[in-house]
């Protein structure tokens, strides 16, 4: 992984890098705090010309490092019915389903949003969705860690299974009739998103209880799916902070 809000994170977390390459020059004294944390929490340092670095990340921005650390591993889908079946917090769940956003751009935003809103978990299928990789990681600033995600085999059928669990399932399609400030987010929500152009499948619209949309004012018809997450998602931490201080 690299980028250091990446890294950073990483330390947060009290899960350094076996091993850290930095760019060498100006850049390692502009890191020299990082690098001096990292060190000390065990990682091995090595200084590498940035035609390296370029090379390892493909062309995508390093910031002048990359660590070096196992690979982020969805969880699986048993974990989630665990975890609803013995819910451990004080709030009901909300959830965000990613119905095939496939850009790791897109993926990593979305991830961060979440972890700002304090979603619970992401759910996305097995199938017709962003790996977690490297961007995704750089992207998210340290969301990938903190949010689980869970992948599910069949997507239709797990949000029918969240129905069965008392989970209100809230798809989101520009031909809706009801806004996003019309729903009713006090309740177990799983917010599900469509992928970029093509919205939701007919199978995951069909499965969802109700459809709604973000009202557009001006002359483009949608947002980029990790915005449209973004708007919809602190709509329910409005109304949860609402409800919680009324």
């Amino acid at each position: 992984m690299f980028g250091v809000h990446a890294v950073e994170a990483l330390l947060e977390r009290g899960e350094p890098p076996r091993e850290l390459w930095y760019q060498e020059g100006a850049a390692e004294r502009r890191l020299g705090e990082l690098l001096a944390r990292a060190a000390d929490a065990g990682a091995r340092l090595t200084a590498q010309p940035r035609d390296v670095l370029d090379g390892l990340a493909q062309g995508a921005s390093h910031q002048g490092v990359i660590a070096f650390c196992p690979p982020l591993e969805a969880q699986s889908e048993e974990s989630l019915w665990h975890r609803l079946g013995g819910w451990p917090h004080a709030e009901p769940p909300l959830l965000l389903v990613l119905d095939g956003v496939t850009d790791v751009h897109n993926l990593g935003a979305c991830l961060r949003s979440a972890d700002a809103a304090g979603v619970h978990g992401v759910v996305v299928p097995k199938d017709k969705s962003a790996p977690l990789n490297a961007t995704v990681r750089k992207v998210a600033c340290g969301a990938a860690e903190s949010v689980p995600v869970y992948r599910v085999t069949n997507l239709a059928r797990a949000l029918g299974r969240l129905k069965d669990a008392g989970v209100w399932v809230l798809g989101t399609a520009g031909e809706a009739t009801d806004d996003v400030f019309a729903a009713d987010f006090d309740r177990p929500v799983a917010l599900v998103m469509g992928a970029e152009g093509k919205g939701l499948r007919r199978l995951t619209r069909e499965a969802c209880d109700t459809l709604i949309k973000l009202p557009m004012a001006g002359s483009v018809s949608s947002l980029n799916v990790s915005v449209a997450t973004g708007v919809c998602l602190f709509e329910a931490v409005r109304q949860r902070r609402g409800a919680a201080g009324g």
